[in-house]
């Protein structure tokens, strides 16, 4: 990446698109600084405010309602860039990306449509939907309340953890249920009376996303703001959580990436060996470029699954928009490819985190380096919905031929 500084601006400028020459600088920006960021937990509101004003969160929509028409494939081609570049930054946009593709992409109404143009616009929107009490398994109702206030509207209260992003965001999608535990979503400003964000996420990695507590109390949500579950709308449709799942992947693909690039420069930059070493300079030595070898496969490998995945998605997404007769079997194959590539990319990532050590000895230990986020990144992100999981769904459905789960991280 070139390292031109790039200072977007809103207006009647159109939205970065993906592989442009400003996106590449754009890119750039982000990275500089990223590991100090990282090291120093400076949370990155400029970086998200550069994010708003390029309206990269726009990429998804259409090029008539003011976006870059990008594909599914050329969005995660993008996302992996991004978490190379910073991997914080790439997660908190997730849930933004998520709800574009759910519920703003494509309108249904007027509601639909207001949300739409605040993407367009560089609106970014987070998201707080998962609750830390026990439901049974397969249960998905929320504990959040929609409660009628009597005049048409409703009130929504309760607590949400793993708010991932919405620190940084204008708007917030949350989910609840109605009193005859009817779930929906609605997306609210953030700023609208009764919403407490809480920086409190103390995870060991992605310390930057700020994926903490969110408290609702009494806030007012009108019905229109409300798209309550059905077959063909929000999380009512089967295999919804697919490309939220895939996006998480290709940030972990960026880490590999990200590992790669700092284990070359590593090497290149070392000065002295281990005394039992096969060669005098560091390049040269037979390990260290076998080990460096090892990381690039690792890395191509991550990227390669994902992308393909992402194909699949594309496919799905289309014919579900067109309402095909075989979209549903295509959001499964997208669904099993994604959890496919989940398997194969936290694990080479993990490992890639892990052999970066092994080319610089005890020194690149030191905090000052920080290297050691890529492995802590690329472990906390992968445990969102162990790989234990999907490989036992996959391995069902290759035996047995039964579906993966259409609800869940699948």
């Amino acid at each position: 990446m070139n390292k031109t500084v790039f200072v977007p601006s809103l207006g009647t400028s159109e939205p970065l698109k993906t592989g442009s020459p400003e996106l590449e600088a754009l890119l750039s920006q982000i990275a500089e600084g990223a590991s100090a960021r990282e090291r120093d937990r400076v949370l990155p509101f400029e970086i998200i405010d550069l994010v708003r004003r390029a309206r990269l969160g726009a990429l998804r929509l259409p090029v008539s309602a003011g976006g870059a028409g990008s594909t599914i494939r050329d969005l995660f081609a993008f996302v992996i860039c991004l978490g190379e570049a910073d991997a914080n930054v790439a997660h908190i946009l997730r849930n933004h990306f998520s709800v574009v593709e759910r519920l703003v992409r494509t309108p249904k109404d007027e509601q639909s449509r207001a949300w739409q143009k605040a993407v367009a616009q560089g609106a970014i929107i987070g998201l707080a939907t998962t609750e830390l009490e026990s439901p049974r398994v397969g249960n998905v109702t929320p504990g959040t309340t929609f409660t009628p206030d009597g005049n048409g509207d409703y009130l929504l209260n309760g607590t949400k953890y793993y708010s991932t992003g919405t620190l940084y965001s204008d708007y917030v999608l949350v989910r609840a249920a109605d009193p005859d535990g009817i779930s929906g979503a609605t997306i609210v400003p953030i700023k609208r009376d009764g919403i407490e964000l809480v920086d409190d996420w103390d995870g060991l990695g992605q310390r930057l996303t700020a994926t903490g507590t969110t408290h609702f109390r009494n806030v007012k949500v009108k019905r229109q703001e409300i798209v309550f579950d059905t077959p063909d709308t929000g999380y009512g449709v089967p295999y919804s959580n697919t490309f939220a799942q895939l996006f998480l992947t290709a940030v972990v693909a960026g880490i590999a990436r990200a590992t790669l690039r700092d284990a070359t420069a590593l090497v290149r930059s070392r000065k002295r060996t281990f005394y039992y070493a096969p060669a005098e300079v560091p390049t040269d030595d037979p390990l260290l470029q076998q080990t460096v070898g090892q990381i690039a496969s690792g890395a191509f490998a991550a990227e390669t699954v994902v992308l393909a995945a992402a194909e699949a998605l594309d496919v799905a997404t289309d014919a579900f928009d067109a309402g095909a007769s075989n979209a549903a079997e295509a959001a499964h194959t997208a669904a099993l490819l994604s959890a496919k590539a989940k398997i194969i990319a936290d694990d080479f990532a993990i490992r890639g985190g892990s052999l970066l050590f092994d080319v610089g000895g005890a020194s690149a230990t030191k905090k000052v380096t920080n290297f050691d986020r890529h492995w802590r990144n690329a472990r906390t992100l992968s445990s969102h919905n162990p790989t234990t999981y999907k490989a036992r769904s996959i391995g069902q459905y290759e035996i047995s031929g039964t579906p993966l789960p259409a609800k869940g991280f699948f």
